[in-house]
């Protein structure tokens, strides 16, 4: 069975990438690199454990592994060549290209100063895992997308959030297992990355609440990623559900149902409070006041519920996560606290590949490693955490700026999605090391981009009639 799948799954992405290279190679449509990433990405680590099962070979999972950079790598070069006249290529950076350029830059520098007890190889990778996702912004930033285009791309968007519901079903009513215990996932761990196997169900501890209930992840790496994605697939479906007609809406009420039942399988607490914190601006930005209230009538609910009609575990469990004595929160804090440490002691970091959970840092030196932001921090001082959410932030603002003011709908809805997930992934980035997500952080990252591009594109029509 699995030999049947690996044969089947090998054959699909091949397919998948010779079509995607062809696009750009002999077509100049370099931009089209996005849908791979967007059909390829959710399944990466589900690939790597099968091929791994049948092949036993880690220069077969290199293969599979080097994908989604070589994608990007090769979208960037054709860009490049397929520039008629590169000296007179228009350049005006807004805020938010010279904060993600300053960063890059800033970890560009410490690849090379003798910060930190990581070799420069291990430096060297984790500069490719910040550097990657530079380049697709990059991309974005430079991408023209018509209509069908951009519908494609959201069709992708949708089929997976259905899928991954679909399979949560498969995982929770007929195996009864997580999907995970079928592809080699932990076997891949344990020759890979040398994670040995943990928790109930060998998998990680990732895989499994307290009280030793199952936490889904579909073919996602871990039920974080999951719930971490589905907020984008969430974002899509509402806002295709608000700017399309009534007839076919009950396919973007499919997509926001499957997404939300994905959380749900997920289990987890950070994504949850995400998910409410998105709805809380959604409402914002639609200026939806009785949402909000709504909202906080509902927390009030649940909270009532929790005091006077809940079970007495799960009146612990909420209790002991609101007050950090949950094994998992506090495990939490004690990162914070060690990256804290580290920062206040060394204002100007300690190097790269010193902190987070990628596979270039070693345990035996990480600092830290729960908290997206404290990572940089931990690394690069107190000026590339700063850099970061700065980066976030503008880039959040702009593509809000052309949700507002663009006339094109399928632009509104790109620059939608991207800010609103961002904002979403606001408390998964202070839980895990969330740009390790590459579906939903590339994804989003691409679409900041391509909103940034379409907010320059809005102020200089605007200049050039305020000259005329």
């Amino acid at each position: 069975m699995a030999l049947i799948f690996f044969i089947l799954m090998a054959l699909a992405i091949g397919a998948g990438f010779l079509w995607v290279l062809q696009e750009m190679l002999f077509k100049g449509k370099w931009n089209y690199f996005i849908y791979f990433l967007a059909g390829f990405l959710p399944f990466y680590i589900t690939t790597l454990s099968v091929v791994y099962l049948v092949t036993r070979s880690t220069e077969a999972v290199a293969i599979f592994q080097i994908l989604k950079e070589l994608v990007v790598i090769i979208a960037v070069l054709v860009f490049v060549l397929y520039q008629r006249k590169p000296a007179q290529y228009p350049i005006r950076l807004l805020s938010t290209d010279w904060l993600f350029l300053g960063f890059l830059a800033l970890a560009f520098v410490y690849l090379f100063l003798p910060l930190g007890e990581a070799s420069f190889m291990n430096k060297l990778l984790y500069f490719k895992t910040m550097l990657i996702p530079g380049m697709v912004y990059f991309l974005g930033r430079n991408t023209r997308f018509d209509a069908m285009e951009i519908r494609r791309l959201f069709q992708i968007i949708f089929i997976v959030a259905i899928a991954a519901f679909f399979v949560n079903l498969v995982e929770n009513f007929l195996l009864n297992a997580h999907l995970q215990q079928f592809t080699g996932y932990a076997l891949y761990n344990q020759a890979i990355n040398d994670i040995d196997p943990t928790g109930n169900f060998g998998l990680t501890w990732t895989f499994e609440t307290q009280a030793v209930t199952k936490r889904l992840a579909s073919f996602f790496s871990d039920p974080l990623e999951m719930a971490s994605s589905v907020l984008m697939g969430f974002a899509a479906g509402l806002i295709w559900f608000l700017t399309n007609k009534k007839e076919t809406n009950w396919f973007y009420l499919l997509v926001m149902a499957c997404s939300l039942g994905s959380l749900v399988f997920s289990a987890s607490r950070a994504a949850f409070g995400a998910f409410f914190v998105m709805i809380f601006f959604i409402a914002l930005v639609f200026r939806l006041y009785k949402l909000i209230g709504l909202g906080f009538l509902s927390l009030l609910g649940f909270g009532l519920y929790v005091v006077f009609f809940a079970s007495e575990d799960f009146y612990f469990f909420v209790v002991d996560t609101l007050t950090f004595e949950n094994s998992s929160s506090i495990g939490h804090v004690v990162e914070w606290l060690l990256a804290l440490d580290s920062m206040l002691a060394n204002p100007f970091g300690i190097g790269l590949a010193m902190s987070g959970n990628v596979g270039s840092v070693t345990d035996d030196l990480r600092v830290g490693g729960e908290n997206q932001f404290l990572i940089y921090g931990v690394q690069l001082g107190w000026l590339g955490m700063f850099l970061y959410p700065l980066t976030l932030a503008t880039g959040v603002v702009l593509s809000l700026r052309v949700f507002y003011q663009t006339n094109d709908t399928m632009t509104a809805r790109i620059a939608f999605v991207g800010a609103v997930t961002k904002v979403g992934l606001l408390l998964p980035l202070f839980t895990a090391n969330a740009e390790m997500y590459t579906y939903v952080a590339w994804l989003t990252w691409w679409m900041i981009g391509f909103s940034v591009r379409e907010y320059n594109a809005l102020t200089s029509n605007r200049m050039k009639l305020q000259v005329g």
